[in-house]
């Protein structure tokens, strides 16, 4: 999961466009569609030591697994629940407050080509759209270091120069296999660069 920089002169959405062209040049067929959200909780600060900043945690869902939800800590490891998670964070509102602002969400295409699955997605918080997501996936394998030359050329052949390296979550897994809690944690890492960033002006519009 790697964020593709607005082309220069461009909004997100022609960025998007462009690279969706790239695609469907390539040969990649459309497969539906595709979402990621983030909703960020922190501690109550009742529970919080004087002095100490509250812990965040992240509350995930994915369309490709619509019967989980993910829960991730910073730094920390990825929980894995069903979809009644959600019920239980209200129950637990005396000790994590979400922080409704923060909500931050990647929608678009998924598109197959070959063995590789690609999701294009743009990055919204509230209302405006703060960056591009591109999800690869190279379907017959499952552990990424055994791939990732693959991965990269095919990243190249339509990404250009905005080829990512190899994700620190799978970079320390040692020939590990990378299941979805691996995919939550990048789209975590990607939101959290995300919301950091100033607002991408609107171009292009006259």
């Amino acid at each position: 999961v790697s964020q593709v920089p607005v082309a220069e002169g461009k909004s997100v959405q022609q960025t998007v466009e462009l690279l969706a062209r790239r695609l469907e040049a390539l040969g990649a067929e459309k497969q539906g569609t595709f979402g990621v959200d983030c909703e960020t909780y922190h501690t109550a600060a009742a529970l919080g030591t004087q002095g100490q900043t509250g812990k965040l945690m992240y509350v995930m869902h994915n369309s490709e697994y619509p019967l989980s939800c993910f829960a991730l800590f910073e730094n920390g490891p990825c929980l894995v629940a069903d979809a009644n998670f959600d019920t239980l964070m209200v129950k637990l509102k005396g000790f994590f407050q979400n922080a409704k602002a923060n909500k931050i969400e990647s929608r678009g295409t998924r598109y197959q080509y070959c063995d590789f699955l690609v999701k294009l997605g743009t990055v919204t918080m509230g209302p405006s759209a703060r960056g591009i997501s591109v999800e690869v996936e190279y379907c017959p394998c499952v552990i990424a270091s055994d791939c990732w030359n693959l991965l990269l050329e095919f990243m190249q052949s339509f990404m250009g120069s905005h080829v990512p390296g190899l994700p620190p979550v799978l970079g320390s897994k040692h020939d590990g296999a990378c299941g979805p809690g691996d995919t939550m944690v990048q789209y975590m890492e990607l939101f959290s660069k995300i919301r950091k960033q100033q607002p991408v002006p609107v171009a292009g519009i006259r």
